[in-house]
């Protein structure tokens, strides 16, 4: 995979961190930030909402008005929650 540079701003205190602690582990600051941004995006991606949404597509203007005249037909009978199920994602 190619590899593209990225510019972006950070206060100064945490570039100073950065480098003090990419000196003492005998690394570069871009391996320090490329680990650091690795490691959060395995957090971010392993997160439910992120599963579950990831993969959405936007609906359509008409898709999107069926569905809200569907949910603007709803009574509040059919708003009450009937049961409940929990699971592990």
């Amino acid at each position: 995979m190619a590899a593209k540079a990225v510019n972006f701003k950070m206060d100064e205190a945490e570039i100073r961190d950065m480098k003090q602690v990419a000196g003492v582990f005998n690394m570069s600051v871009t391996d320090l930030i490329k680990n650091a941004v690795k490691e959060y995006l395995r957090e971010l991606k392993s997160d439910p909402f992120y599963r579950l949404t990831a993969n959405v597509q936007d609906a359509s203007k008409e898709e999107t008005e069926e569905i809200l005249a569907e949910i603007e037909g709803l009574s509040d009978e059919d708003l009450t929650i009937a049961s409940t199920k929990c699971f592990t994602v």
